[in-house]
């Protein structure tokens, strides 16, 4: 097992990095001051890992909370289901919340644990590639509105990540191409030896080779523990983990949450990004063409919906969270490995790069 660690003063915690985790009676007792304890996790779940972790804990307290899967269920609603099971079995201030699942599970139950007498204790468990280098760490949570993704929500960190790389081997081919999405942004905007590497090894990747995909979580979450650590709360550095994700959330948003996973919609996002920064001349269309490569060669959609309007894009990406005085934030690439974030961006640019990524007929 490898060890990670966010740096964050008194709220500083671990990410644990290994195989069969899930049953290390030792990793969960460190991190859980009180007898009671509440597992939330998912239908497609509970009587998988859910369970693993509840004969891991059988002498605890325990109260398991099962959700519906799915991004569509990332609701206020779903949410009040934490809370009823929480005060039904009375848990109080000591008890430590268990987030077993991906990004919806996680993201909900941290805010639950934000929100629950005004703060409890949670431990992430993520489940999906994509929850493992990316919303597990760093201590955003929250739900979606209609209106837009994850607008409602708390910074509120876990006490410990516990990344178990064997429930890699059950995921879905699609899920994994997700979250590996999420792994090339790295790359992107931090670590171009990290995106080379991904270029040679990418097929390795999709086939789920374990030391290949040990090397690839370990950098992911060391570059966002390096990033969190200096920003907690998204004042500045922080936004150049959102590179394609005000596209993304957009194209969630108008599809309908579920119908393009997350890691989906931001692989695009992040292509629109990189048509934008060419067309600012930030950087060739050489590597554009690379980058549009890595993305399909990790199974991803390199094109936007062909019934999403620019003008629809420009409207949904108005209400998203990194809109600041009325003018629109986005991350771009300047350069291999780096990115900035700029609030000059006009719309007839966005337009032009949008353009660029509209499938061919």
């Amino acid at each position: 097992m490898k060890t990670l660690n966010v740096d964050l003063d008194e709220r500083s915690y671990p990410i644990y990095i290994g195989s069969d985790l899930l049953s290390q009676r030792v990793l969960f007792d460190a991190h859980i001051r009180a007898k009671q304890v509440c597992i939330v996790t998912n239908e497609t779940l509970a009587d998988s890992y859910a369970k693993q972790v509840a004969a891991t804990l059988s002498d605890y307290q325990l109260t398991t909370v099962v959700l519906p899967d799915g991004e569509a269920f990332k609701t206020l609603d779903t949410l009040q289901r934490i809370f009823d099971q929480l005060l039904e079995q009375r848990h109080n201030r000591t008890t430590t919340l268990i987030a077993i699942g991906g990004g919806v599970v996680g993201d909900m139950t941290g805010f639950a644990a934000a929100c629950y007498q005004r703060g409890v204790d949670f431990i992430q468990v993520p489940t999906t590639l994509l929850s493992q280098v990316d919303s597990s760490v760093g201590g955003k949570t929250g739900v979606n509105h209609p209106a837009g993704k994850n607008m409602i929500g708390a910074f509120y960190q876990p006490q410990a990540v516990a990344i178990d790389l064997t429930v890699l081997t059950t995921l879905p081919a699609r899920e994994l191409s997700a979250g590996l999405a999420e792994v090339i942004k790295y790359g992107l905007i931090w670590d171009h030896e990290f995106f080379e590497w991904l270029e040679e090894n990418m097929e390795a990747l999709r086939q789920c080779n374990l030391t290949l995909m040990e090397y690839a979580i370990q950098q992911s979450c060391a570059i966002k523990a390096q990033v969190v650590a200096a920003d907690e709360r998204e004042g500045g550095l922080r936004a150049i983990l959102n590179l394609g994700h005000t596209f993304g959330h957009a194209i969630e948003t108008h599809q309908g949450y579920g119908a393009w996973l997350h890691g989906e919609a931001v692989g695009t996002g992040m292509v629109v990004a990189a048509e934008l920064s060419a067309v600012r001349g930030y950087i060739s269309s050489t590597f554009v063409a690379r980058i549009r490569k890595l993305m399909a060669a990790a199974g991803l959609p390199i094109h936007i919906p062909s019934a999403m309007t620019n003008e629809e894009f420009l409207q949904l990406m108005a209400v998203d969270k990194k809109v600041l005085d009325g003018r629109l934030r986005l991350i771009l690439n300047v350069d291999h490995g780096k990115s900035a974030i700029f609030d000059d961006i006009t719309e007839e640019s966005v337009k032009v790069a949008l353009d660029r990524c509209r499938k061919e007929i």
